[in-house]
């Protein structure tokens, strides 16, 4: 268990990369906090890790609402004592074309996908600072990295959160503490259930791996980034996409 005596704060944690993610840490021993807007998702996640002998709670947030991340990470922060792991993986698509997208369907995306993790890290650095110790993972995406038609919004959140993490792993670099991101490539989860099948084969071609990838692939990338193992890593973009994008 890699990570016993940690506390970790995981966004998005009510279903898909995010759920994974909160089984995993706490399958390494850490304490998880979970945070998303379904409360009833929420229970159910904390439910199954404390049945498994984990620790857990819930704190229903809306990233997207500054007052809520700061009362939500307020709440963690009480209840556990303090935030060693970040994992920003909230994420939205608004998908459309440039030329038809509307402002609100832009502004949407690029709130709760790059500026929650830039209020998630604001109200978490703290406790990092104080302990000298801590770990900034942010979700980043394969479509960050190389683009996407009908996605300028959701690429050009990604590709924010690639700035975010490189800025942030030097601003606190010299306090013992890393900032990461991973990126996923096509992974199955709810956000990409809607897709049609045509779509998913021809994903699938684009893969030399010859799968999409699943939640669990992700969270082990995020425990590794986590744990001491990657303690001489930070400002680092880990590809998980089955060979998709290969640079």
């Amino acid at each position: 268990m890699k990570l016993e005596g940690r506390v970790a704060l995981v966004t998005g944690a009510s279903q898909g990369i995010g759920y994974a993610c909160a089984l995993a840490l706490a399958r390494e021993g850490a304490s998880v906090a979970v945070a998303a807007r379904n409360q009833q998702k929420l229970e159910a996640l904390v439910s199954q890790i404390t049945a498994a002998g984990g620790k857990a709670a819930a704190f229903v947030m809306d990233v997207a609402e500054e007052e809520q991340v700061k009362s939500g990470i307020k709440s963690a922060l009480a209840q556990f004592g303090k935030i060693d792991i970040l994992v920003n993986n909230a994420g939205i698509t608004r998908d459309q074309l440039v030329m038809r997208m509307k402002r609100a369907d832009w502004d949407a995306v690029l709130n709760t996908n790059l500026t929650s993790a830039y209020l998630c890290i604001q109200q978490a650095i703290g406790s990092m600072l104080k302990q000298r110790w801590g770990r900034i993972i942010n979700i980043t995406s394969v479509f960050g990295q190389m683009g996407q038609a009908g996605q300028a919004n959701y690429a050009a959140s990604k590709a924010g959160l690639i700035g975010l993490t490189m800025a942030m792993a030097r601003e606190v670099a010299s306090r013992n503490i890393t900032c990461n991101a991973v990126a996923p490539g096509f992974i199955e989860t709810g956000m990409t259930a809607v897709l049609s099948e045509e779509f998913k084969q021809n994903a699938v071609k684009a893969i030399p791996l010859g799968r999409v990838g699943t939640p669990d692939d992700i969270a082990s990338a995020v425990c590794f980034l986590a744990s001491e193992d990657a303690s001489y890593i930070t400002g680092h973009v880990l590809n998980v996409n089955g060979g998709m994008l290969m640079r």
